[in-house]
């Protein structure tokens, strides 16, 4: 079964999340709540989030702040942050929003259907993210574990072969997701992090071809997770 993504939705106002609710709901992904800074850094604690919807304007830690908390922690800085704002103060403004962190910078109100579309963009690319690293945790569990095997362990070749197709499985669907933000020419946070995943899944084929039979290489390395 896929795990749903989580999204953070943070704004002091309660009509304001429900009409978020109501946008993203059609995603079919988590969607967790949060009426302060204070209370969208406690969820950080404990949850990973795909992306981040943040109203800039809160009574006491505002938007600005709570991303500044958000970047410095390790675990949560490179989540994507998407800041909603009900003024605009000119590009000065705008300017602040991304130094603090944020992949886009939306006005309210703002276009439903573009919200949902940008949205869905960093879901899928955390999804995938997250497929990554399940291909990199079964590699490395054979790598490790090459030695003894159990009776019902499956043989190396059986386990290399379902690997592969299940990492292929991911790559097909990276780069469809590549050709998609290059033709709705996308933010250019989201095409990085794209390049970025396609790299990493470049990495792990390296690594798990020089795991098969007559490769002359038994001891890949694999990729960083970073």
């Amino acid at each position: 079964m896929v795990q749903k993504a989580k999204i953070l939705l943070v704004d002091d106002r309660p009509e304001n999340l429900l009409a978020l609710e109501a946008i993203l709901s059609a995603l079919d992904q988590t969607l967790v709540r949060a009426s302060s800074g204070e209370e969208a850094l406690k969820a950080l604690l404990t949850d990973d989030f795909a992306v981040i919807l943040l109203d800039v304007q809160m009574p006491g830690m505002d938007g600005f702040e709570t991303a500044a908390h958000i970047k410095r922690r390790e675990r949560t800085r490179d989540i994507p942050i998407i800041f909603l704002t009900a003024i605009n103060h000119g590009p000065h403004h705008t300017f602040r929003g991304y130094a603090a962190g944020a992949v886009d910078y939306i006005s309210k109100p703002f276009d439903p259907w573009v919200l949902r579309a940008k949205v869905s963009v960093f879901v899928e690319l955390y999804m995938k993210n997250c497929q990554l690293r399940e291909q990199a945790a079964l590699l490395r569990l054979q790598l490790e574990g090459g030695g003894g095997k159990s009776a019902e362990a499956k043989e190396p070749a059986g386990l290399l072969a379902e690997l592969s197709a299940r990492l292929a499985a991911v790559e097909e669907q990276a780069e469809a997701l590549s050709k998609q933000l290059d033709d709705d020419s996308a933010d250019a946070a989201a095409v990085a992090t794209a390049a970025h995943l396609e790299r990493k899944l470049t990495g792990l084929r390296r690594a798990l071809d020089a795991l098969e039979p007559g490769s002359g290489n038994g001891a890949a390395s694999l990729p960083s997770q970073n």
